[in-house]
């Protein structure tokens, strides 16, 4: 199987209707000034910036834009812990593919505790029938998760249970922030498992502050800025900037941020 040519989601159409105010949250970030669409690779998009830029707002409108529940998990998951997405998504309009996708995800590292304990919820619930099966009742969900409960593993591994089990291929995942419970080492077993997907037929859609995901190669990234969002290179990412800077100059770093100001 190879690679997709042709992305699942095209592009995304911003339209500033009624109900969009430039004056107020979200419509106020500077991830959407002059933002009018954002095309997709058809393999993988990085979205990244500095907090409060907009990047994680962003990608969960258009995770809730293209039917996924706003806190995480597959299409067909409808639970709701606290209603706090807003309503950016409603100006948001999918071109998609005439080819669809046959799977779907959508990782929000906040809110993954909560998918973890709703899918424990829905294996507890009696299904159409006995035993396992296709939708609530017996282990069937769970088990599409890995052997082992995911509330009984740590943060991290949790994380890497979806990846390895849940993420079939042939699909449209969108993920917020995936590094945020993996160590350096898990972030490289996650670019591997990022070009297993890749190669079966997978698009993805990442919001990042990672050096390391970031570097997978043949992708498109999007950088926000207070001048909006721009296709940048790696190398002229800030994050990349920042990173090697400070592991090539520590000390220098360190002698400037932790020098006691002159009181005099």
């Amino acid at each position: 199987m190879a690679a997709l040519d042709r992305p699942y989601w095209i592009e995304a159409l911003i339209q500033p209707r009624e109900g969009w105010d430039e004056r107020v949250y979200p419509f106020n970030l500077p991830v959407l000034r002059g933002l009018d669409s954002l095309k997709f690779h058809p393999r993988v998009t990085f979205l990244v910036g500095e907090n409060g830029s907009g990047k994680s707002t962003l990608i969960e409108a258009l995770a809730v834009a293209w039917g996924f529940n706003a806190e995480g998990g597959s299409r067909s998951f409808n639970f709701a812990s606290r209603e706090s997405h807003s309503a950016l998504h409603n100006h948001i309009r999918p071109s998609r593919s005439t080819i669809r996708p046959h799977d779907g995800y959508f990782l929000r590292a906040e809110s993954f505790f909560n998918v973890q304990t709703e899918i424990e919820k829905l294996d507890r619930e009696p299904g159409p029938g006995p035993g396992p099966g296709p939708g609530p009742g017996g282990a069937f969900i769970a088990s599409a998760y890995g052997k082992r409960p995911l509330h009984e593993q740590s943060h991290g591994e949790a994380f890497f249970a979806l990846f390895e089990n849940r993420f079939r291929g042939d699909g449209l995942y969108i993920l917020d922030e995936p590094e945020a419970a993996l160590s350096p080492s898990r972030q490289l077993s996650f670019l591997a498992k990022l070009h297993q997907l890749v190669l079966a037929r997978s698009q993805l859609i990442i919001a990042t502050h990672s050096p390391i995901i970031l570097g997978y190669p043949d992708a498109w990234i999007y950088e926000t800025s207070e001048r909006g969002l721009n296709r940048v290179e790696y190398e002229d990412l800030d994050h990349v900037t920042v990173t090697r800077s400070f592991l090539n100059r520590r000390q220098t770093f360190l002698d400037v941020l932790l020098s006691e100001d002159d009181e005099e």
